[in-house]
């Protein structure tokens, strides 16, 4: 399996989630194993010898690569959710994104000035989610973050909101 095979796997759903827009829907892709093996030994080829220590799913395509990755190099998996969905106390941070607003929020206790963290989603549109985690991650004095999606969208240009400390990796671009 390679990228353009994968590219074949992804369907586009036109005016999904309002009209005029074109969304790019990996669940097609999801559940194909050889694509879900692409995906897993690609990004574990990326970040194998980061030193990573905990990787962050956001909810909630996040959550379907980001455990299998941590799992594969060894470390836990933190997640990083909507407003009101974790139990105890968190940190948040609001932010605006492509369709209104929204806030994320992480538990206090999920990471450390010593990890270093990969942070994941499935795909990067206007980057308005993953730097707001990113912000979310910073409050904890974190020594290295990484990114990574499975599709970023070019002409979108997310890529520029993020800080140029942050490395941004995405496996497939349209």
């Amino acid at each position: 399996m390679n990228v353009e095979e994968v590219k074949k796997q992804i369907r586009d759903v036109y005016d999904f989630p309002e009209k005029g827009i074109v969304f790019k829907d990996l669940t097609t892709a999801f559940k194909d194993a050889a694509c879900m093996d692409f995906f897993e030994n690609e990004m574990y080829r990326l970040y194998k010898d980061k030193n990573i220590t905990k990787v962050i799913g956001i909810e909630s395509r996040g959550f379907i690569m980001a455990p299998i990755l941590g799992n594969k190099l060894g470390v836990g998996f933190v997640p990083i959710r909507k407003k009101g969905k974790l139990p105890a106390e968190t940190y948040e941070v609001s932010y605006g994104k492509e369709y209104g607003k929204d806030i994320i929020q992480i538990h206090k206790d999920s990471l450390c000035a010593d990890d270093i963290v990969l942070i994941h989603d499935d795909l990067l549109a206007t980057g308005g989610t993953m730097k707001a985690a990113c912000d979310l991650v910073k409050i904890f004095g974190v020594k290295k973050i990484y990114v990574n999606f499975l599709v970023e969208l070019d002409f979108l240009k997310g890529i520029e909101v993020f800080d140029k400390d942050i490395d941004v990796t995405s496996l497939i671009h349209y």
